[in-house]
């Protein structure tokens, strides 16, 4: 078990797109889907795709449960690993939720982010088998969210206006009722 620290912003790797994953029963493949898990555990995430562990293959996972930034969760859902993901169906309607990002996390900013409020998703699971998922709420946004590390974009590069931008100084000052 290795716990990396999520790649930052300006290294390379978060802006490269991500390379197809020939064969998910490998040794490498397997040690980078534990490594995520591992990772994105420890680091109280909900979701946490390969190149933010330096890893340039598309592969994510997510486990949507309360964490220590995410306490009053009331819809959780399991770890699933996704690999070689891609986005089948978007619904037409979109919704705006505040983001952040484990690669920003030194920034410690949160903004506003349009996406659509359901996707379906096809990839392969952790074995090896294909199968097709229909999301919405928080796990859609979380599955578009790591998808995007796999092309090499950031939720910044999706938001339409600066303006909604907050630190989590500011946000934690905001929820207290203080400037």
């Amino acid at each position: 078990m290795i716990i990396y620290q999520a790649a930052q912003i300006g290294d390379p790797v978060i802006r490269k797109k991500s390379a197809v994953v020939k064969s998910v029963k490998t040794q490498q493949a397997q040690k980078i889907i534990h490594d995520l898990i591992d990772s994105m555990r420890h680091h109280h995430l909900v979701g946490m795709a390969a190149p933010q562990i330096g890893k340039n293959v598309r592969i994510f996972v997510t486990e949507i449960r309360k964490t220590k930034f995410r306490k009053h969760l009331k819809t959780l859902d399991p770890l699933r690993v996704f690999v070689n993901p891609k986005i089948i169906r978007r619904s037409r309607s979109v919704g705006l939720g505040m983001e952040g990002c484990g690669s920003v996390a030194s920034a410690q900013i949160f903004g506003s982010v349009p996406r659509p409020k359901e996707v379906q998703i096809e990839a392969l699971d952790e074995y090896g088998h294909t199968f097709v998922l229909s999301v919405r709420g928080l796990l859609a946004r979380v599955v578009q969210h790591e998808l995007d590390h796999l092309d090499g974009l950031i939720f910044l590069d999706r938001m339409k206006t600066m303006k909604s931008l907050i630190s989590l100084h500011s946000r934690k000052n905001s929820l207290l009722g203080s400037n």
